[in-house]
């Protein structure tokens, strides 16, 4: 179940503890991506607060928001970049994209295999992706204060396996976002301090997102051919082997 967009503009555009997650959230991504000059970046779900770093280097930024969801114009006071699409069909040709983003676009989906199909589609050989989803053990999927607590959550085995089965390989992993998604004021003001304790503290460890970069894998095609190899395929070339003619021995009288 897709949230609608104009919840989602409120928390991360309007509200205290949406402003901090997004600032969480992207701060980890420029620690991946911390640049993206002259390629193709793009986000599918709601991933444009996360894009904004992206717009004065990269050649072209595209923000993907599926119809369940809605659209809204991004960014604000500059053209727009962002597209109303179908979620398992986007407006992309194969392989244009060189960096993707997905963030409220897998786990709400109630079709995420045909979703990670246009992934691999619209990247281009060694593009990559990250996707940034509710932690299974975090507190954030446990509250539907926020958009993490809506759609499926992953452990960080579930993402990995989905990823693979689709031609996906894990190159990084984290979780972030330790802070509890309370509104509380005193909570605020300590945010910064759980998140640099949940870096380091064991019992910290669960994050409430999970972030995890992929690369497309691209299998070599297979040659067309015998299916086995032959030991010495020039053999065939070489004149047919004439046995000498043996004499017959006549027996002694």
């Amino acid at each position: 179940m897709h949230l609608d967009v104009l919840d989602l503009r409120n928390f991360y555009y309007r509200s205290a503890l949406g402003r901090a997650a997004q600032k969480v959230v992207r701060d980890e991504l420029l620690k991946f991506w911390p640049e993206a000059h002259g390629q193709t970046v793009a986000g599918f779900g709601f991933a444009v607060p996360l894009l904004r770093p992206y717009l004065g280097d990269a050649r072209r930024v595209i923000g993907l928001m599926p119809g369940p969801q809605g659209v809204m114009p991004w960014p604000a006071g500059l053209p727009n970049v962002s597209v109303l699409c179908e979620e398992t069909l986007w407006p992309l040709s194969t392989g244009l994209v060189d960096k993707l983003v997905l963030m409220h676009g897998l786990e709400t989906s109630e079709q995420p295999t045909a979703v990670l199909e246009e992934c691999w589609r619209v990247l281009g050989p060694g593009g990559k992706m990250i996707v940034v989803v509710p932690n299974r053990a975090g507190i954030w999927s446990r509250s539907d204060k926020t958009p993490f607590g809506y759609g499926r959550p992953y452990s960080l085995g579930q993402l990995e396996t989905q990823l693979r089965r689709h031609g996906f390989v894990t190159e990084r992993a984290i979780s972030t976002l330790y802070q509890p998604p309370s509104t509380s004021r005193s909570w605020r003001r300590m945010a910064g301090v759980v998140e640099t304790m949940g870096r380091h503290v064991p019992f910290f460890r669960a994050g409430g997102v999970l972030m995890i970069e992929a690369s497309k894998q691209v299998l070599s095609p297979r040659r067309p051919g015998l299916p086995e190899a032959v030991k010495r395929p020039l053999q065939v070339l070489a004149p047919p082997r004439v046995e000498p003619a043996r004499r017959a021995v006549e027996p002694s009288k």
